[in-house]
């Protein structure tokens, strides 16, 4: 059962987000709530990453001020919704940056989230985007959000290998999000230790398709050994059912972003026979031992149980960035400028969060590299993943 607090927070934060807009730069009592700014997709084709993000900043909200919140002040999201537009994205960030807010978390697709880092000025606002796909230039006010695509593609191409599947097949969407997985997919062949692996088959579908049944078919025609289909929510549902249609039967392995536990209820029917993804450890708590990371993703899982909820990728992604700026929030002061908050961020080493121990300190922007990836497949039986890599995508024995 969803805690009676957070669906009330769900409620008012989803009416109240553009209302929160004006007065976001307004100083605050010491009783204030302290407001952070986030802007994410509730609506349109990223609103099944949207929502879930929503839900993670409100079981996180609830328990940081059941502890007491920051120097004694409640911590507040307030939620925009940029309906999956980078076009919205754009209008709702400007005027963010010109109430003076020293922060914006997300948004949570690729291509918004490069829209508005395109407008951050020399002195900030700092920018927490929560898409795997976009690259922030080092030293930036930009930063991102987990494992970088092209480090979860090589932990998938890295298991490919191991298990002798040299012949991959291909097919991505033809968005932000799809370009960056192709991207990703060249990079890491360009590697020495894939050079034998080659590119049998290379499809591409819009988001709005209603099949890729012809795609399919050309690759179940090209002796592909494997597939990586990259894209998220409905349309890779629409290509697992063509996949399911055309009667293909190879691995399937997919995006990080599509381990979500109403996703693969809501496949079950035709969820590819061998379907696989390049994971994290939010998902993979019983493969991780003793420490740090086991703690910190055995609490997120316990505070998602509680409030009625599966710990999935979907959460996570909303999780890890809150707490790193919650904690950033309560080194610093309630105050910090975006100044301090880029310089604390780029020296945060040895933070443990949902999805791995974070170090921002190579300049990536991101905390997380290609060793914090595992290989996991859905176990319906179980209603859980199970791992089925080591960390950084080789096999199990």
């Amino acid at each position: 059962m969803i805690d009676v607090h957070v669906r009330r927070w769900l409620a008012m934060s989803a009416l109240g987000g553009l209302l929160a807009l004006a007065a976001a730069a307004q100083p605050a009592r010491a009783a204030d709530p302290l407001n952070l700014n986030v802007i994410l997709s509730l609506t349109g084709p990223g609103s099944f990453l949207g929502k879930n993000e929503q839900t993670a900043l409100a079981v996180l909200e609830q328990t940081v001020n059941k502890g007491g919140g920051i120097d004694g002040r409640p911590v507040h999201f307030i939620i925009a919704d940029d309906q999956s537009s980078p076009q919205v994205d754009v209008q709702l960030a400007s005027a963010l940056i010109a109430s003076g807010t020293p922060i914006i978390m997300g948004p949570s697709l690729t291509g918004g989230c490069n829209a508005i880092t395109a407008l951050l000025k020399a002195d900030g606002p700092l920018l927490y985007c929560l898409t795997a796909g976009a690259h922030p230039a080092k030293g930036s006010f930009a930063f991102t959000y987990g494992v970088s695509t092209g480090d979860l593609i090589a932990a998938n191409v890295r298991y490919f290998h191991e298990r002798g599947w040299k012949k991959i097949a291909l097919i991505t969407s033809t968005d932000a999000s799809g370009q960056d997985g192709e991207n990703g997919l060249d990079t890491a062949l360009k590697r020495p230790e894939f050079a034998d692996m080659t590119v049998v088959a290379r499809e591409h579908y819009a988001v709005a398709d209603q099949t890729v049944t012809a795609q399919i078919t050309r690759i179940k025609a090209s002796g592909a050994q494997a597939l990586l289909a990259w894209g998220t929510g409905s349309p890779i549902g629409t290509v697992f059912r063509s996949i399911s249609d055309v009667g293909l039967d190879i691995p399937v392995a997919v995006s990080a972003s599509n381990l979500i536990y109403p996703q693969m209820k809501a496949f079950a029917s035709f969820l590819p026979p061998q379907f696989m993804s390049a994971g994290l450890p939010a998902v993979a708590l019983d493969s991780i031992p003793p420490g740090p990371l086991h703690t910190a993703v055995r609490e997120f899982t316990e505070d998602m149980k509680a409030a009625g909820f599966h710990g999935d990728v979907a959460l996570s992604i909303g999780w890890d960035p809150a707490l790193i700026v919650i904690n950033a929030y309560k080194k610093l002061g309630p105050n910090a400028t975006a100044a301090q908050m880029r310089a604390y961020l780029s020296d945060l080493h040895g933070f443990a969060g949902a999805n791995g121990v974070y170090d921002f300190r190579d300049g990536s922007q991101r905390g997380l590299t290609e060793a914090n990836a595992i290989m996991v497949r859905w176990d319906a039986g179980r209603d859980t993943w199970v791992a089925i890599s080591k960390f950084g995508g080789e096999p199990l024995k």
